[in-house]
């Protein structure tokens, strides 16, 4: 490896060692420090040796590792945060995910979808898969605050699906402030989850 490569596996590697094990990144993350091509001779080199790894087309990590379990699989929401980089778009959580997220469901969906304002796509990482979905940009107001995954949750949920021991769980769940944020997204809300969206607020339906 010439004099050039060797500072850049160097300045790669620290970066990609100080965002700690669990991280998730594209080459876009790093072409601050080289070319597209030597980063990724850069990234392949390493990924050979083990110390990064491939996880589908222009996506790795810097894996997390377990005394019994081995090597971990990356986190969700690590892999949408670094698809939302690569894409330059907003991601959304929604379905079976969101609810996840909020702990109103145990299921543990195999197929994440995130809603987006970027292009649609599908990515594949073992045995799950990630869904990008372009939606409209109503859908996409709430996108990074607490009202839209909240709203995402229950459609995904139903109406018939809601009662007062779910509501009462979702209170239990959120801290205070982020109570009094579902009030600010209310209105972007379909009338009968704003009603719920209200009630774990600690405000009455009108």
């Amino acid at each position: 490896m010439g004099k050039h490569l060797k500072s850049l596996d160097h300045d790669i590697l620290s970066r990609i060692t100080r965002k700690g094990h669990g991280y998730v990144f594209t080459p876009a993350d790093l072409l601050d420090l080289g070319n597209r091509n030597a980063v990724g001779q850069i990234l392949l080199r390493n990924c050979r040796a083990g110390t990064i790894r491939k996880l589908a087309r222009g996506l790795y990590d810097y894996p997390r590792q377990h005394s019994r379990l081995g090597t971990l699989p990356p986190s969700i929401d690590d892999i949408a945060r670094a698809l939302q980089g690569k894409d330059a778009s907003r991601l959304q959580p929604s379905g079976a995910h969101a609810a996840n997220m909020l702990g109103l469901s145990n299921q543990v969906p195999v197929r994440a979808v995130f809603l987006t304002d970027g292009r649609s796509r599908k990515v594949q990482i073992g045995q799950q898969m990630i869904i990008l979905k372009k939606t409209t940009p109503r859908q996409m107001i709430t996108t990074g605050r607490i009202g839209g995954t909240v709203i995402q949750a229950l459609r995904w949920l139903g109406q018939r699906n809601v009662d007062d021991n779910l509501i009462a769980k979702l209170k239990r769940k959120l801290p205070n402030r982020d109570k009094q944020r579902l009030l600010e997204d209310v209105r972007y809300a379909p009338v009968w989850i704003g009603n719920v969206m209200r009630r774990v607020a600690g405000k009455m339906a009108r």
